[in-house]
């Protein structure tokens, strides 16, 4: 079977990660949790998982019913690391939702008409009307993130990306849209087993990109950024909340209950949804970056 951009994940396992890195894919055990800075050591039980995706599954479409009958708006932003479980977890908030009421937008890059335009424009008008949920997968923050490490953007044009966010998500909140801001965070060692996961699996391939590839390459120049970005962008109108997503069915479930527990819906179950696990969740304290700094440090 040809693996993606010639095995180019593969070849950076074996002749540039860091040893660390390495040792821990090598010595995982099923089930396991690769960072030893990890709250828990193995993964959730799938029954248990399970039970409780299916219960919250439920507090979604009465959440939904409720979004519809009241003409609320909720809009839902996801970022995170590549293979961070931004679109596992999306697909469970979606999958037994209304699709004409609860959309995701995954926008492409920029054509060259968007590329002219005020940066926020191609996002806000996908933001919700009246009666409708928009599940962002990834957003606004590409500028950030992405686009500072692969030098996508000037230093300036992400200066003013920083000077105007705080309005425009403050706007967003004050004229009555729900926003609620989730990060997904996933450990180095974690992160490279999925790619290679990705990368064998055909099913899979289609979610590598050339950008994930050349991102392995950029872990500290990313880590540097994400930092820089919760600190500027976490403010009282629109807060981030920070999941670690190592084991990526506590991740899951802690990503619905951020999204439900700040809805006051009708029939609500109070005591099921609860708040996200505190031990993998939180503001901007909660983002770990585990091991030490590449290249110097890492071999």
């Amino acid at each position: 079977m040809t693996k993606p951009f010639d095995g180019a994940i593969s070849a950076y396992f074996n002749d540039t990660a860091p040893d660390w890195v390495r040792t821990q894919i090598a010595d995982a055990r099923k089930n396991r949790i690769l960072d030893p800075s990890y709250p828990y050591k193995k993964r959730m039980d799938r029954d248990a998982y399970e039970a409780d995706l299916a219960a919250l599954q439920i507090e979604l479409v009465k959440m939904l019913n409720w979004v519809r009958e009241s003409g609320a708006r909720v809009a839902v932003v996801f970022e995170g690391r590549d293979a961070a479980g931004k679109g596992g977890a999306i697909k469970r908030i979606h999958e037994n939702l209304n699709p004409r009421s609860a959309g995701v937008v995954a926008l492409s890059k920029p054509t060259d008409r968007e590329a002219g335009q005020w940066y926020f424009q191609r996002y806000i008008q996908h933001l919700p009307s009246a009666g409708e949920i928009r599940l962002f997968d990834r957003s606004w923050y590409n500028r950030a993130v992405v686009e500072k490490v692969f030098e996508f953007c000037t230093d300036d044009q992400r200066e003013a990306f920083f000077a105007q966010l705080p309005g425009v998500e403050s706007t967003v909140a004050t004229d009555g849209i729900y926003l609620t801001k989730i990060w997904l965070n996933v450990g180095r060692a974690e992160q490279l087993r999925r790619f290679l996961d990705r990368e064998d699996d055909p099913l899979k391939q289609w979610k590598l990109s050339w950008i994930d590839v050349e991102g392995l390459k950029k872990w500290d120049a990313y880590s540097d950024a994400i930092a820089d970005t919760l600190e500027r962008s976490h403010t009282q109108a629109a807060p981030w909340t920070v999941i670690r997503s190592d084991d990526k069915r506590r991740a899951r479930l802690a990503v619905i209950r951020a999204v439900l527990c700040g809805l006051n819906y009708d029939g609500k179950n109070e005591d099921l949804v609860g708040q996200p696990d505190p031990a993998i969740s939180g503001g901007p304290e909660a983002w770990a970056d585990p091991g030490p700094k590449t290249p110097d440090t890492a071999r």
